[in-house]
């Protein structure tokens, strides 16, 4: 299975409730956690989160954000 590693956050318009944001790269639900890293070895599971009011939300694909789930600008610095 190929892990997508983005160039940019997914937008969205989030609404209030409790989130699972993929960490694995592996869902084919992005930016939501599908349970796919639970079939394999990929060390790392999902970010829970509490949404509390309807916003617009940038959920980081690049998987360098200091801040996760969130963006922050990360995927626009060169690599190391």
């Amino acid at each position: 299975m190929q892990r997508e590693d983005g160039t940019r956050p997914i937008v969205i318009d989030e609404t209030p409730g409790k989130k699972w944001y993929c960490q694995c790269g592996l869902s084919q639900r992005l930016p939501y956690c599908d349970g796919t890293h639970k079939h394999h070895d990929v060390g790392v599971g999902p970010i829970a989160v509490e949404i509390t009011e309807p916003a617009t939300k940038a959920v980081c694909q690049c998987h360098r954000t200091q801040g996760p789930p969130w963006c922050d600008g990360s995927h626009r610095m060169p690599d190391e």
